[in-house]
């Protein structure tokens, strides 16, 4: 199927300082979004902090939910946004800053509690609070803080380490009849589950909305660390610079040192565009948008990769036509396989992003402005700097063929 007739050139290449100018305005744009204002929106991937997801009972907006957790004094200005649900109407994602990461303080306070000992039969100054059945002999932290993990010598009293948990300021056990409980009779190992930022943020919107709109239990809780959210930026941030840096490599192995500068500005070009829309849109960018970079990245240099291939081609049957001459052929003759394959792409994308939800359609709104960013900067980033190289290349060329040409 061609939607163009293939004989027919179309003169690209003399609009292209245009174009050019556009693709330099919306990077500059995209990098003062990004750097100065209004800066990117991090997920919790990134920023770190806790993300409960809640289906309210009953009818709730997000400015209650905000004055809700506000107000309870343990948080800082939370994040509400609303889920499309056809099920539930009043369906909320709620993020604040805390995590539920116990401080070094609270541990020792808490392994002091627990009559953390190597010898439990040793004398104790108060008794009464470390009996010889409820002294451990091992205390452990999960990752998250709201888990901790006590071996004893004998079976322990469960309403002992109550209260011995009770008496550290702060600190509070996750209501339920089973916490604490023995995990492991053999080795006489208990589970302590500890309130989380997760539970403390329920109970804030239960006080103040009412336990008739907020559920028992959140649908999803999730929290990340502020050192493991910079560690993911880093490794995202490397992960696009790495696999830019292999698809130079490639294409200088394939091609030569013309074609890899054009599709690394391209691959450059078109991520910036996709973050310069998120940040402009206020859109979160969370793990899922690196995804559908480096996607773009990769469909950026398939497509001007077909492009460079038919400028090969073509360099080799019409030898003596100016480069941009060939470049207005080869995308000419290419222009109706690039409608097809990015019309395909396009209207598969689009259907995730009109009629998905979440996470879903930030991916599926990063595609469509990566398709369209992909196939634009093949035709006006990539190919004019190739072009631009290989003139230098040729006038570097003509002055040492006179500088070394032996007079007549």
């Amino acid at each position: 199927m061609e939607f163009f007739k293939s004989r027919k050139t179309y003169d690209f290449m003399s609009v292209r300082k245009y174009w050019i100018g556009f693709s330099i305005l919306a990077v500059i744009v995209s990098a003062f979004a990004m750097l100065v204002w209004p800066g990117p929106n991090y997920g919790t991937d990134f920023r770190g902090g806790t993300e409960i997801e809640v289906a309210f009972t009953k009818e709730v907006g997000p400015e209650d939910i905000r004055k809700a957790v506000e107000s309870s004094g343990k948080f800082g200005e939370p994040d509400v946004v609303q889920v499309q649900d056809d099920k539930n109407p009043w369906h909320y994602l709620v993020r604040v800053q805390e995590v539920s990461t116990v401080q070094d303080a609270v541990k020792d306070q808490l392994k002091q509690a627990l009559c953390l000992t190597s010898d439990t039969k040793a004398p104790v100054a108060d008794p009464k609070k470390c009996p010889e059945s409820n002294r451990a002999t091992e205390v452990k932290f999960s990752a998250g803080g709201d888990k901790i993990t006590a071996r004893y010598d004998v079976d322990p009293k469960m309403d002992v380490i109550k209260e011995q948990i009770h008496s550290v300021p702060g600190v509070k056990l996750r209501p339920s009849p089973t916490n604490p409980q023995v995990i492991n009779p053999r080795d006489h190992r208990v589970e302590i589950q500890l309130q989380s930022k997760g539970d403390e943020l329920l109970d804030a919107l239960r006080a103040k909305l009412g336990a008739d709109k907020v559920p028992e239990a959140a649908l999803r809780v999730e929290w990340v660390g502020p050192k493991a959210g910079k560690q993911l930026r880093d490794s995202a941030r490397n992960s696009v610079a790495i696999a830019i840096v292999f698809i130079m490599l490639y294409l200088a192995f394939r091609f030569d040192l013309r074609f890899a500068p054009g599709v690394v500005l391209a691959c450059l070009h078109d991520a910036m565009m996709v973050i310069g829309v998120f940040v402009l849109l206020k859109k979160e960018i969370t793990l899922s948008t690196i995804a559908a970079i480096l996607t773009i990245v990769g469909y950026s240099m398939n497509d001007t990769v077909v492009v460079y291939d038919r400028i090969r081609e073509n360099l080799g049957k019409h030898r003596g036509k100016p480069f941009g001459t060939i470049i207005n052929m080869s995308v000419s003759e290419t222009l109706s396989r690039t409608l097809l394959t990015s019309g395909a792409t396009m209207l598969s994308v689009l259907a995730f992003f009109i009629w998905g939800t979440g996470v879903i359609k930030d991916f599926a709104l990063a595609m469509v402005v990566g398709i369209i960013a992909g196939t634009y900067s093949s035709i006006y980033v990539a190919a004019p700097l190739t072009e631009w190289i290989d003139k230098k290349m040729a006038k570097q060329g003509d002055v040492k063929k006179r500088l070394t040409a032996k007079p007549a």
